[in-house]
């Protein structure tokens, strides 16, 4: 999912990334809520499953009001589960995804950025809480968020 692939038109590959699996924990609609965020999101698989895309409506702290689409992929450049978020603010952000066993990261831009989601899925995969944290003036910002499975 390279931010252009056009020079790679004539040889895309034939079936999607094994890596893209990973993002099967995700599939369905989530409420999530935490101290100063709520919000729900759904993803699912564009056909061909070379995407998961996600619609997310959320109320973020001062509640700004988040409409949002995102599309993750395998980006063959940087070997990793990337993503293109745009919003009805005008964002077109990029996001770098992990999920290993029932862990979750989600970094801001480039794997091991300062900005970043860690959580946990739990055993029966119906939930996932971690907590958002970025720099911020002398400390560090963020916020908690606990995910459930609704659908």
């Amino acid at each position: 999912m390279a931010d252009n692939n056009n020079a790679l038109a004539a040889s895309l590959p034939t079936e999607p990334h094994a890596e893209l699996r990973k993002l099967d924990r995700l599939v369905g609609t989530w409420q999530e809520s935490g101290p100063e965020v709520s919000g729900t999101s759904t993803s699912e698989w564009m056909e061909g499953g070379y995407f998961l895309v996600s619609h997310v409506d959320f109320h973020t702290p001062g509640d700004r009001h988040i409409k949002a689409v995102e599309y993750i992929g395998f980006d063959e450049d940087t070997q990793t589960l990337r993503s293109h978020l745009m919003d009805n603010h005008g964002a077109n952000f990029t996001y770098t995804y992990d999920i290993d066993g029932d862990a979750i990261t989600i970094w801001f831009g480039e794997k091991g950025s300062e900005n970043f989601y860690s959580g946990t899925f739990s055993a029966d995969g119906t939930v996932h809480s971690g907590r958002w944290q970025w720099p911020q003036g002398d400390g560090v910002g963020g916020y908690q968020l606990t995910a459930k499975r609704v659908g």
